[in-house]
């Protein structure tokens, strides 16, 4: 264990130092808001593309994911399908039309883009209030790190918990929309190779001659400790025991593909054409990444269910089944997974308070009077402050380590995706203007429903829960836009002439 910590420290020190190096050269170039948020539009295909697949999977992707793997067998392998099929469907989906439109709205953020797109203040305000959510998403980060410096580094899980939100904290502070990019573009190629090197590990760790003996081996083991680990539906597991279930992921994940810090990585794309390139390298990565899956069952066939804690099985079978330095890279990979997402999720939040709200809502309606240049100079501040205050709050949430970092993560994701997918959808495919009421309604009954399934104790899964609440949200946003009329008398001529270049992108 000294060895691995050495190496752990060295691989963590190299890691850290490219992470600052990169958020220092981003702080010169952030010099504006639309800088700090999208890195100003003028990002390429291919960095962005990394940036989306890292920003998709975090440490949930290498600790979590595993550790239900481990838990509940192949029955996990579900989460590949949901997580290959719904995520670039929805991609596919709404990013080419979302950045078309945005060509028109120039707007920063999601709760930016459908505040413009409804002309609504009360949806700018109150999707942006809903990005908040996402503080559960950078807790479950938080806390993946703090694992790791507690399982690798033999700090306790305050400390590391402590030293990965300030660093996080740091670089996102100083770089803004750049830094996440850059190092989300490093961390996206580390855990593509990490992932595949656990997959074929496996093979290599329990080879039996050829793959399809080696797996029936594999399945014999899992079944000799417990039968439910390998049918196709586990009753034990909370996310994948029924057909439902199993739809309500696919789904969710389809409509997390449109989240927040994945949308802003859309509008930051330079060239509209370029998005297919973004696309393609995505979905490729996205494949690299997603095998680390099996780590969780190798990890239950090699050392049975004595892990210290699920979240932890992939560490501790890469420790078992690895030399040290292999180990120790493993180690750096899921911070940087934690970092790669928790960033991006940090720029979103600070971006609804510095854009959505101050400048788009004080100061475009007067509440707040100041010069273009002290409104320029007060949003970036803005933004800097948000990303300390967000950052001491999601540390709070995870000071108690959780049960399943999973769990956490994925109240956050389906909040968000039951409030806002319903406005979202129609406002990419609706061939009218909707009212900006039926929007509003769409996002307050989508996210009530959520609170009433979920919290309510309906549906046990969070994943099943924000889905069903999501389709929710989606009806009541067709409906609705179907019985109210926007009246034209309201609108400005600014806004008509606005609403005529939206149907002319489409």
């Amino acid at each position: 264990m000294d060895e691995l910590r050495v190496y752990m420290w060295i691989g963590f020190g190299i890691f850290l130092a490219v992470m600052m190096l990169l958020g220092y050269i981003s702080a010169k170039k952030t010099t504006s808001v639309s800088d700090f948020a999208i890195g100003g539009g003028n990002l390429g295909p291919y960095v962005l593309g990394l940036s989306f697949a890292a920003t998709y999977f975090s440490a949930a992707t290498f600790l979590g994911y595993p550790g239900w793997s481990h838990e509940w067998g192949y029955s996990n392998l579900w989460l590949f399908l949901a997580m290959m099929g719904g995520g670039p469907i929805g991609v596919l989906m709404v990013a080419r039309k979302a950045r078309k439109l945005n060509t028109f709205q120039k707007s920063l953020s999601l709760p930016d883009w459908l505040g413009d797109f409804y002309n609504s203040d009360l949806l700018r305000i109150g999707t942006g209030l809903i990005m908040l959510f996402n503080l559960f998403y950078i807790a479950a980060q938080f806390a993946a790190g703090a694992r790791i410096f507690e399982y690798m580094l033999g700090m306790s899980y305050t400390t590391g918990l402590i030293v990965i939100a300030v660093i996080v904290v740091v670089y996102v502070f100083a770089g803004g929309a750049f830094a996440d990019v850059y190092t989300d573009a490093v961390q996206a190629v580390m855990m593509a190779v990490a992932g595949t090197a656990v997959f074929i590990s496996g093979i290599v760790v329990f080879w039996d001659g050829s793959i399809t003996a080696t797996f029936s081996q594999i399945t014999t083991n899992l079944s000799s400790q417990d039968i439910n680990l390998t049918t196709v539906f586990n009753p034990d597991s909370t996310y994948f025991y029924s057909m439902t279930a199993i739809t309500g992921a696919v789904i969710i994940q389809w409509a997390f593909a449109s989240a927040p810090q994945l949308f802003n990585k859309v509008l930051g794309l330079k060239n509209e054409k370029d998005l297919g390139k973004m696309i393609l390298t995505y979905v490729v990565t996205t494949a690299l990444c997603l095998v680390v899956l099996f780590g969780g069952i190798y990890s239950r066939v090699g050392l049975g269910n004595s892990v210290s804690a699920s979240d932890l099985a992939l560490m501790e079978y890469v420790v078992w089944a690895s030399p040290a330095i292999i180990a120790a890279f493993m180690g750096v990979v899921i911070l940087a997974a934690a970092m790669s997402t928790t960033d991006g999720i940090f720029v979103v939040i600070s971006t609804v308070f510095a854009n959505d709200i101050y400048r788009k809502v004080l100061v475009r309606r007067g509440i707040i009077r100041a010069s273009e240049e002290k409104v320029h100079r007060t949003s970036l501040l803005i933004s800097r402050v948000a990303v300390v205050i967000v950052g001491i709050v999601a540390f709070l949430i995870v000071l108690k380590p959780p049960q399943y970092m999973g769990d956490v993560m994925w109240i956050g994701i389906s909040g968000v995706a039951a409030g806002t997918m319903g406005p979202i959808l129609y406002a990419v495919f609706g061939k009218k203007k909707a009212s900006p009421r039926a929007a509003e309604a769409s996002m307050i009954v989508g996210l009530l429903s959520y609170f009433i399934i979920y919290f309510g104790g309906i549906e046990q899964s969070t994943m099943a829960a924000g889905a069903w609440s999501t389709l929710i949200g989606i009806g009541t946003m067709i409906i609705l836009a179907y019985i109210m009329k926007t009246p034209a008398a309201t609108e400005s001529t600014e806004e008509k002439t606005s609403s005529k270049e939206v149907v002319n992108a489409r």
